[in-house]
């Protein structure tokens, strides 16, 4: 694989919500698209241009609910969640046991590993890539851009998903928001695994 640092994932207003202490009350977060309060359950969509992932409410996620792109290359983000078995990220190379493969719509594969300075980037090897989605069907679905296969082969948890780009980015904020030290410190590893477990919710 060929690398390429970068200094983290842009998140949008789901990344400032993240980031930012818990207040109550608080004014309802806007539609990133017209404005419009957003209910706690809302839809996102990926700006695929910047990687930039957009709270949306109801109406502005119809408008992309088939799939097409639109003015900025909006994509809806899907709400599928798979536990998988068998495909290890060791088979594409991947050096760490926390990371994220995305399928670009060129078809280049990007693994990403989130670090407290947001997430490393690199290309993954299309031949090996080509021979780990001819054995797993579900990986052979996974739309680009808006869903990833999702890894944590790390301390004990053995993770393997297909998941929407937005837990992804939840991800990377969390770790930003929690590492400490070297290692990322107790609390982070235990932040990881309740992540983990919220998937299978």
């Amino acid at each position: 694989m060929t690398g390429q640092p970068v200094t983290g994932l842009r998140v949008g207003a789901l990344g400032r919500v993240l980031d930012r202490p818990v207040a109550r009350p608080r004014a309802a977060e806007p539609c990133e698209l017209c404005g419009e309060p957003l209910p706690d359950r809302h839809a996102h969509l990926l700006e695929e241009r910047k990687d930039l992932v957009l709270c949306a409410c109801r109406a502005c996620a119809l408008l992309f609910e088939r799939g097409e792109t639109g003015p900025g290359r909006f994509r809806l983000v899907p709400h599928r969640r798979v536990r998988l078995t068998g495909p290890l990220p060791s088979e594409l190379g991947v050096p760490v046991g926390l990371a994220f493969l995305v399928r670009q719509s060129d078809g280049t594969v990007v693994a990403h590993y989130p670090s407290p300075v947001g997430a490393t980037r690199w290309e993954v090897d299309p031949a090996a890539w080509d021979r780990l989605v001819g054995r797993y069907e579900e990986l052979r679905s996974m739309r680009p851009a808006v869903e990833a296969f999702l890894v944590a082969i790390v301390r004990g948890m053995d993770e393997r998903w297909l998941v929407p780009i937005d837990d992804c980015h939840r991800l990377v904020a969390l770790v930003r928001r929690e590492w400490t030290g070297m290692s990322g410190g107790p609390r982070l590893w235990e932040r990881i695994a309740a992540f983990f477990a919220e998937l299978d919710r």
